[in-house]
């Protein structure tokens, strides 16, 4: 999965954080979040069978997936450090399959941190594919971090270090209230 530096998450500080608080959620039961692996091909191996060098393959789903509480849930991770976000970055593949993953009763979304604010938002699947529609119809190919909704801001609480169970939390309310469910 590419990144917006061109090396996906590999080593990332928002994997790390993601990682250590998915980790705090499953011990505690409140969730079971499993990251998904970047998938390599394999280009030169040594002659103890040891990988040397590989590439990474483009095409993969999103970073994450698992379920909280009963409820579905996948979510891809993105750093920026700029408050322009290129949508090249979401790839379309990703699209469908976070849109696919919703019809099938799942929660698709996000997490976006801006590396420059120290500042990490949950991004709901509506808000991207309003973005994304908008680049289809001939509007701007990014979104910019003025359009992110601010309430859905991902705060630090304890040991989770990306608690953005809170905000998944306001956007299944919010879906509930929308469907009168």
């Amino acid at each position: 999965m590419e990144g917006f530096n061109g090396h996906g998450l590999r080593g990332s500080l928002l994997e790390d954080m993601l990682n250590r608080t998915n980790e705090s959620y499953r011990s505690k039961g409140l969730a079971l979040i499993q990251k998904i692996p970047t998938p390599i091909t394999p280009v030169e191996m040594n002659d103890k069978k040891q990988i040397t060098l590989a590439y990474f393959e483009q095409k993969s789903t999103v970073d994450y997936i698992g379920a909280v509480q009963g409820v579905p849930v996948c979510f891809d991770a993105k750093e920026c450090a700029v408050d322009t976000v290129p949508l090249q970055n979401i790839h379309e593949h990703q699209i469908h399959f976070m849109n696919g993953f919703e019809q099938q009763g799942g929660i698709a979304f996000i997490i976006l941190m801006y590396t420059h604010r120290n500042e990490m938002y949950y991004l709901p699947l509506s808000d991207i594919n309003r973005f994304w529609d908008r680049m289809k119809e001939g509007g701007r190919k990014s979104f910019t971090y003025d359009e992110v909704d601010k309430s859905y801001i991902i705060h630090r609480k304890g040991e989770y270090l990306a608690h953005y169970l809170e905000p998944l939390s306001r956007d299944l309310d919010s879906r509930q209230e929308k469907t009168g469910a």
